[in-house]
C-alpha cells in the first residue's frame, strides 16, 4: 500500500513541503489553513486516492466554511467505521469496479461439490434428542439480530421487527425473538444440577434507518421481559457511493459538501462485533456459541434448538441452517467448492450463478433435483451457528472485513458509466469465505413449514411470483405460522381440520387453523408432546392462543376461539368442547387506506365476534372443563 500511495504522491507532484502537497487542487490549497492537523491528513489520503473531484467546487476561505467542516467530520466518520479506512475502501473498489467491467467470474478456477451436514425428520427420536443438546448449550451462546431494514419494500413504513408476526395475538416479531430466548435461557439453566441464572446476551444490528425506532419498541415495551443489560445495540454505518470505474466517491445530488452514502450490508456485523470488545467478553464468561439471525423469520425458532444440538454434536465451527431446495429454485444453494490451487471452502452460491457453474465444471445438467426429489444443494436461509472461539481466532486476522461485491447498473454495453451510484456490499454469509481447510463448515437442513417463511415481499410483488413459489409476504408468512403450529399439534397426536384455499392479495394459500403460543409453552417438540393429552381436536374455522407454560390440553375439542393466559406458576388443564361463533376471516384489499398498514400487506383480518378467554393469574392446579355451547365449569380459575 506504501508503494502505489508514493506513487500517487509522485503523479500529483505532491511533496512535504507546507501545502505543496495540495498544488494540484488549488480550491483545496486555499483552504487548507482552515483544517485541522488530522483533517489534513484526510485531505492528503483523498488526493493520493484520485478523489481530487471533491474539492473542485470549494469556493474561497470564508464562505461554507461551516460545511467544509462538516465535509471532513462525515469522511472521518467513513474513514474509521470501515476496516483499513477509506483507502481499503477505495483500492477494494477499484479492483472489484475493474473484474465487473471485464467480467470476471467469481468462481474461476472452482469446483463445486456437495459439501456434508445433517438432514433432520421433525418429530424423530434423533430431532428430539438434538433439541434437548441445543437447549442445554443455549446457556452458551449469544444471539445476534440483523435488523438494519425499514419495511419499504413490504409496503410498511415502519421497522419490520416492529410488524406482528401473527394477528391472533399481534405480538411483534422482536417480542416473538427475545421470549424465545428467554425460553431457552430458563430452560437451558433448569438443566444444571444447581441451577443457574445465565443472561444470554442479545445483540441487535441496526442502522441510521432502523436504530432510534428499535430503541423506542424495546423502551416503550420494557424490552419484552428482558433485563436491559443483556441488549446490546451495534449501529451500522453506510459506506461511500462510488461514481465511476475509477472508483471516484459520489458526491450527493443535493449537497456538493457531503459524501452520498448507502448500506454496505448485514456483513457488517463481523466487524462490529470485533471492534465491540463483545467476542472476548463472551469468551471470558465461557460462551461458546454465537448464533446470527434475520429480522421476519417468524419460524426460525423451531430451527434454533436442533440446530444448535447439530452444532455441538457434530463440532461444527459454522453450522449453516438450511431447508430442501428445489433444483433452480431461486434461493442461495449451499456449496462446497474446490480451487485448482487446492483452496475449499463451503458457502452459499447465488441459484443465478450455482447451476451455470455445475453446467461449466463437468455436471451436463446443472442444478438437478437428486432421487429426494430436491437439489443436492440445500436452501441457504441466512442463519448461522459460528463456534465462538473459532471466530474470534479468524477475526484476529481480518478484523472482521467480509469478502464484498460490487453490482454497478451499467448505461450501456461498453460498461463506461453507471445509470447511477453504486457501492461495495457484504453479506454476513460470506463469513466462510476466508476459513482455513481445517474448518469444520456443515449445514443443518429442516423442513420448509417448520424453519423458514420470512415476510419480505410487498403484495403486488407476491401475486406476481410464479404458482407453486413461495410469495415470501405478510401472508404467507402468517399463514406459515398456523400451518406449523398445526402440523406439529397433528404431530403431538391433535387432530387438526385440514386446511381450507384462499387467495388474499392475489396469494393463494392454506388457511390452517388459527394456532398460536407462547415460546415458554412449546419451545421443543417434547415441551408440546408433553402439553397434549387425550383426544384432542381442533376444526378448521377455529383459533387457539395459549399463553402461559403449563397448559395442558386434555381431550379439548374446539369450535371457535379459545384463548388462555395463565401466570407460570398456575397448571391448567383444558378439556370438554368449547363452540362459538369465533372470529371469522375478513378479505381486506391492500390498496384499502382506511386500514392499517400492517393490515393491507396481509390481505385479511379477523372479525372478532366470540370468544372464549379465561385468565389464570393464581398460582396452583386449575382445570377448566367446558360441557356444552354456554355452560362452562371452571375450578380454581379467576377469568
Amino acid at each position: 500500500m506504501a508503494s502505489a500511495a508514493s506513487a500517487g504522491v509522485a503523479a500529483l507532484g505532491i511533496s512535504g513541503a507546507d501545502g505543496e502537497w495540495a498544488a494540484a487542487c488549488p480550491p483545496l490549497r486555499r483552504n487548507l489553513h482552515l483544517l485541522a492537523p488530522d483533517e489534513v491528513e484526510l485531505a492528503k489520503m483523498l488526493l493520493n486516492e484520485g478523489q481530487m473531484h471533491l474539492f473542485e467546487h470549494w469556493p474561497e476561505p470564508g464562505v461554507d466554511d461551516d460545511k467544509k467542516k462538516s465535509f471532513f467530520d462525515q469522511v472521518r466518520r467513513l474513514n474509521s467505521s470501515y476496516p483499513g479506512g477509506l483507502v481499503s475502501y477505495i483500492q477494494n473498489a477499484k479492483k472489484l469496479l475493474a473484474d465487473s467491467k471485464a467480467g470476471k467470474n467469481p468462481y474461476d478456477g472452482f469446483t463445486p461439490s456437495v459439501p456434508s451436514g445433517e438432514v433432520l425428520t421433525f418429530g424423530d427420536d434423533n430431532f428430539v434428542s438434538l433439541e434437548a443438546a441445543g437447549v442445554k448449550e443455549a446457556r452458551s451462546a449469544a444471539f445476534v439480530l440483523v435488523a438494519g431494514g425499514l419495511g419499504e419494500r413490504l409496503g410498511y413504513k415502519g421497522i419490520k421487527v416492529a410488524l406482528p408476526r401473527e394477528t391472533i395475538t399481534g405480538k411483534c416479531f422482536l417480542q416473538h425473538y427475545i421470549e424465545s430466548i428467554l425460553s431457552l435461557q430458563e430452560a437451558s439453566c433448569k438443566m444444571v444440577d444447581d441451577g443457574c441464572h445465565t443472561q444470554i446476551p442479545f445483540v441487535i444490528m441496526t442502522s441510521d434507518d432502523t436504530n432510534a425506532l428499535t430503541i423506542q419498541l424495546l423502551e416503550s415495551n420494557s424490552y419484552f421481559g428482558m433485563e436491559p443489560s443483556q441488549v446490546k445495540i451495534l449501529k451500522q454505518e453506510k459506506v461511500a457511493c462510488l461514481a465511476d470505474n475509477d472508483a471516484r466517491l459520489a458526491l450527493d445530488p443535493n449537497d456538493k459538501y457531503k459524501i452520498q452514502t448507502k448500506p454496505h450490508g448485514h456483513g457488517d456485523v463481523h466487524s462490529l462485533l470485533y471492534s465491540s470488545g463483545l467476542l472476548e467478553q463472551w469468551k471470558s464468561e465461557g460462551r461458546k456459541w454465537v448464533l446470527f439471525f434475520q429480522d421476519t423469520n417468524g419460524l426460525l425458532f423451531n430451527a434454533i434448538p436442533s440446530a444448535l444440538g447439530v452444532s455441538a454434536t457434530k463440532g461444527y465451527n459454522v453450522n449453516s441452517l438450511a431447508v430442501p431446495r428445489k433444483a433452480k429454485e431461486a434461493i442461495g444453494g449451499i456449496t462446497k467448492l474446490t480451487h485448482v490451487d487446492g483452496r475449499t471452502m463451503v458457502i452459499n452460491v447465488e441459484y443465478n450463478q450455482l447451476d451455470p457453474l455445475l453446467r461449466a465444471t463437468g455436471y451436463p445438467d446443472g442444478d438437478a433435483n437428486c432421487e429426494t426429489g430436491y437439489s443436492p444443494y440445500p436452501g441457504n436461509i441466512n442463519q448461522l451457528i459460528l463456534e465462538l472461539g473459532p471466530y474470534i481466532e479468524e477475526l484476529k486476522k481480518t478484523h472482521g472485513a467480509i469478502s464484498e461485491f460490487v453490482n454497478p447498473k451499467y448505461t450501456d454495453s461498453t460498461k463506461t458509466a453507471f445509470k447511477s451510484s453504486t457501492r461495495l456490499e457484504c453479506m454476513m454469509q460470506d463469513y466462510p469465505k476466508t476459513l482455513p481447510p481445517s474448518a469444520k463448515v456443515g449445514f443443518t437442513v429442516m423442513d420448509t413449514w417448520l424453519a423458514y417463511a420470512p415476510v419480505k415481499n410487498n403484495p403486488e410483488d407476491a401475486a406476481k411470483v410464479p404458482k407453486g413459489n413461495p410469495y415470501h409476504s405478510a401472508t404467507s408468512g402468517e399463514m406459515a405460522i398456523y400451518r406449523a403450529n398445526s402440523l406439529i399439534l397433528r404431530k403431538a397426536g391433535a387432530q387438526i381440520d385440514d386446511p381450507v384455499v384462499d387467495t388474499f392479495n392475489g396469494q393463494e394459500v392454506e388457511v390452517w387453523p388459527r394456532i398460536t403460543w407462547s415460546p415458554r409453552w412449546g419451545l421443543t417438540f417434547k415441551n408440546v408432546k408433553e402439553k397434549v393429552r387425550g383426544d384432542s381436536s381442533i376444526s378448521q374455522r377455529s383459533a387457539l392462543a395459549i399463553n402461559g407454560r403449563n397448559i395442558f390440553l386434555e381431550g379439548l375439542s374446539l369450535d371457535g376461539t379459545l384463548i388462555i393466559n395463565a401466570v407460570d406458576e398456575a397448571e391448567v388443564k383444558i378439556t370438554g368442547h368449547v363452540q362459538n361463533k369465533g372470529w371469522p376471516i375478513l378479505h381486506v384489499d391492500y390498496k384499502d387506506t382506511s386500514e392499517k398498514e400492517e393490515i393491507r400487506i396481509r390481505g385479511f383480518k379477523f372479525e372478532k365476534v366470540e370468544q372464549l378467554e379465561v385468565n389464570y393469574t393464581e398460582p396452583g392446579k386449575h382445570s377448566l372443563s367446558a360441557r356444552t355451547k354456554h355452560s362452562l365449569i371452571a375450578s380454581g380459575s379467576n377469568h
